[in-house]
């Protein structure tokens, strides 16, 4: 893969709950990557920041709207056509109901349980570095 293929940012945000679990979100079926789980968030359009981006998707993803706290860790990873670099994002939900407005679903984990479920490369990346994962597990 050479150094002219698009870079697109995506950001995601960690929102961790009272009990220590993390909000996932399941893609829709007709999505990029279908019915994959990740941590909810999107792609950063030109002239936004990072922060109003992930405000905007969990808006229009799960109707909360969220308060950015810091960035925690970011990975890029090739596909065959780009480069995504995930920016994951300490988060909290400061109003608004969870609502699958436009993914599949939606779930609290711990991070125990991350393996039951499939996430992209990109995502399954920054659980691994947030769990402090090796690449051989």
């Amino acid at each position: 893969m050479s150094f002219d293929t698009p870079l697109v940012t995506v950001v995601a945000a960690e929102i961790v709950d009272s009990q220590g679990r993390y909000l996932i979100a399941q893609r829709n079926a007709h999505a990029v990557m279908p019915l994959l789980w990740e941590f909810p968030g999107g792609r950063v359009r030109d002239g936004e920041t990072e922060q109003q981006a992930l405000k905007r998707c969990l808006q229009a993803t799960l109707g909360v709207d969220v308060a950015c706290d810091e960035p925690r860790l970011a990975v890029e990873r090739p596909y065959d056509r780009y480069r995504v670099r995930l920016v994951a994002w300490s988060a909290r939900i400061v109003s608004g109901e969870l609502t699958c407005k436009y993914v599949r679903e939606f779930r609290w984990v711990r991070p125990e349980d991350f393996g039951r479920y499939d996430f992209p490369p990109a995502d399954q990346a920054s659980i691994d570095q947030l769990l402090g994962f090796t690449a051989e597990g």
